[in-house]
C-alpha cells in the first residue's frame, strides 16, 4: 500500500489517479449528505436536464432536414443536448446516472457503507423523476413551449423510435453505453481544473452517447412522459415503466458503477492507502461538496 498526494501545480488537469480519489472522496460526500438535501438536489437536477432534453427536441423539430439529412439534425441535436447535463454537475446538483459512479467507488474503497448507497440512489432517484415530470408537464406542457404541429409529430417519432420500436434487452444495452460515457464525463469533469476545460470535457461524451442514440434513464423521464402526454399511439405508463424505464435503470447502473466504477478504483485505488488529504479543497466540479477529511471518511466504513 502506498499513500497518495494530490498535486496541485499543473495547471490543466490531476492524473487519472489523483481524478479517482477525488471521486472517491466526493461520493463519500454525497453518501453522508442529508436525505432532504439529496432529494432536493436531486429535483434540481431533473429540472436542469429537462431543460437541456427540451432544448434538443426544439432542433430536431426540423421537417425538412429530418428528411432530407437526417444524421445531420442527429449531430446538431447531440450538440445542444449536453448543455442540461454539464449545467447539472456544474451547479452540485444531482443525477442517479452520475452518482452511479461516486457513490459506488466510495463503497469499493470501503469509506461508504452500501446503505447509505442504496439510499442515497433511492432518493436521487425520484428526485430526478420529480424534476422531470414537474419540467414536462407545467414548463413545456401548460406553459404550451411545443404546441406547435411540427413539435407533436417530433415528439412522437421521438418517443416512438425511443420507447415502442426497440426491445427491452435493445434498451438495457443502449443504457449500458449511456452511462459508461455519461461517467466518463463526470471522470473528466473532475478531472479538470478550469471551468473551460470541464465544460470541453464533459460535453464529448455526451455528445457521443446522444449521437448514438443512447438511453438515459433520466432523460428518458423527461421525454417519454412527454410523448405519452402528447398522444404517442401505444405508449402508456405501464409500457414506459416495465419496457423503457425498468431497463434503462439497470443498464445505467451497469455502465456507470461497473464498466467507470469498478474500473477505475481498481486502476487506481485498490492498492492505495487511505490516509491522506487533497491539497486543495476547490477542485471538484460540485460547488458544495466539500472533501471530507480521512477521519470522517473511515467512519463511513464501520
Amino acid at each position: 500500500m502506498h499513500k497518495m498526494t494530490i498535486d496541485v501545480s499543473s495547471p490543466a488537469a490531476y492524473s487519472p489517479a489523483e481524478t479517482a480519489e477525488l471521486i472517491c472522496r466526493a461520493g463519500v460526500k454525497k453518501g453522508r449528505s442529508r436525505p432532504d438535501k439529496v432529494f432536493l438536489s436531486g429535483i434540481s437536477g431533473g429540472c436542469i436536464l429537462s431543460f437541456g432534453c427540451a432544448v434538443s427536441l426544439t432542433v430536431l423539430t426540423a421537417p425538412w432536414y429530418q428528411e432530407n439529412a437526417p444524421g445531420l439534425i442527429k449531430i446538431i441535436g447531440a450538440m445542444v443536448f449536453p448543455l442540461g447535463l454539464v449545467t447539472v454537475i456544474l451547479t452540485g446538483a444531482d443525477l442517479f446516472t452520475s452518482t452511479n459512479l461516486f457513490t459506488f467507488v466510495a463503497v469499493l474503497n470501503g469509506r461508504l457503507s452500501v446503505w447509505r448507497m442504496l439510499l442515497h440512489w433511492f432518493l436521487c432517484f425520484f428526485g430526478n423523476l420529480s424534476g422531470c415530470l414537474f419540467v414536462m408537464a407545467i414548463i413545456v406542457g401548460y406553459g404550451g413551449i411545443l404546441d406547435g404541429e411540427a413539435y407533436r409529430e417530433e415528439i412522437i417519432a421521438y418517443t416512438t423510435k425511443k420507447q415502442i420500436t426497440p426491445e427491452a434487452h435493445q434498451i438495457f444495452i443502449r443504457a449500458i453505453g449511456c452511462n459508461w460515457l455519461v461517467c466518463l464525463a463526470c471522470f473528466l469533469g473532475v478531472q479538470a481544473k478550469d471551468l473551460t476545460s470541464k465544460v470541453i470535457g464533459m460535453w464529448i461524451p455526451v455528445f457521443a452517447f446522444v449521437a448514438l442514440g443512447f438511453d438515459h434513464v433520466v432523460a428518458n423521464m423527461f421525454f417519454i412522459p412527454l410523448g405519452i402526454w402528447m398522444g404517442t399511439p401505444g405508449l402508456t405508463i405501464g409500457l414506459y415503466i416495465w419496457k423503457g424505464m425498468i431497463p434503462a435503470l439497470f443498464g445505467n447502473i451497469l455502465g456507470g458503477s461497473l464498466c467507470c466504477g469498478v474500473y477505475f478504483w481498481w486502476m487506481y485505488l485498490a492498492d492505495v492507502d487511505d490516509e491522506h488529504e487533497p491539497q486543495d479543497k476547490g477542485i471538484l466540479s460540485h460547488p458544495g461538496h466539500d472533501i471530507p477529511s480521512d477521519e470522517e471518511s473511515q467512519m463511513e466504513s464501520r
